[in-house]
């Protein structure tokens, strides 16, 4: 790629959906574009960009960022989080809102490991909390990356990437060459198309939300609006997840960190969200 095409792709990722990317990444560049040029029936990634600048096609574009925004996800991906939930975040929740729905949001969730490891740690901790009822909403930039998790169809290497066996045997069933997650899974999670980078509409309050290793894939001016968004959809009392070493320094007075939790983070009630 030619250094100015891999500028133009690192400004529509920052502008569009403040993604950070690295125009000297050249391999990383044309591994996530080559795919999408013969996708479009591109004859190269340089063809592609070029009918990007003479055709200024909204579409297009969204589809190179998408693209580009595709990062690595995988079942209980780091196990800590998921220990978390289950074992502290879960409990307390289901303490407190007694019968209301505790509202969980994946954000940025790729295709869907992350709501579907959420789903199945409900599902088998549903005996311990008799009344609890959740709800699990998985958003991603991505429409491709949806359509994959809306299936629940996995490949061989996708399962062995993370799901522990217990969770293989009870949830999913062989599909010829892939794993099909079961019904019930697939419905307590519902979808939806979000750029995190915009202002959101999310539909409510949340008790918690995952949002790991998308602060530290953002441009610096990106990550405190990240964050105000998760401060304004989270309620009072709620939990934000992020990833590894990432932290709410870009928006600190909105979140505590809960002792002893890395990257977990209690919502800081009096911290005012500008309307």
């Amino acid at each position: 790629m030619k250094p100015e095409d891999s500028a133009l792709v690192a400004q529509l990722c920052a502008a569009r959906a403040g993604l950070n990317v690295d125009p000297d990444k050249t391999y990383l560049l044309e591994s996530r574009l080559a795919p999408l040029a013969r996708r479009e029936n591109f004859g190269s990634i340089p063809e592609l960009i070029t009918a990007l600048r003479a055709s200024r096609d909204d579409r297009l574009a969204w589809a190179l960022v998408e693209a580009m925004a595709s990062s690595e996800t995988e079942f209980f991906r780091d196990r800590q989080p998921f220990a978390l939930f289950r074992d502290d975040v879960l409990p307390t929740l289901a303490r407190l809102r007694g019968g209301q729905p505790i509202r969980i949001w994946s954000a940025a969730c790729g295709t869907g490991q992350e709501a579907y490891s959420l789903a199945m740690v409900v599902e088998d901790q549903r005996a311990l909390h008799p009344g609890m009822t959740v709800e699990i909403f998985g958003s991603d930039l991505s429409e491709r990356a949806l359509e994959k998790a809306q299936s629940g169809l996995y490949t061989q290497f996708e399962i062995q990437r993370g799901l522990p066996v217990r969770q293989l045997v009870q949830h999913f069933e062989k599909a010829e060459d892939n794993w099909q997650l079961s019904p019930r899974i697939r419905q307590m999670v519902r979808w939806r198309r979000v750029n995190l980078a915009s202002e959101l509409n999310t539909s409510g309050r949340f008790d918690v939300i995952f949002c790991r290793y998308v602060l530290s894939a953002m441009v610096e001016p990106m990550r405190q609006r990240l964050l105000e968004n998760m401060a304004r959809a989270l309620a009072p009392d709620g939990f934000l997840f992020l990833g590894q070493n990432e932290t709410v320094n870009a928006l600190d007075e909105a979140f505590q960190p809960v002792s002893g939790r890395p990257g977990l983070y209690a919502r800081n009630p009096d911290y005012k969200i500008a309307a």
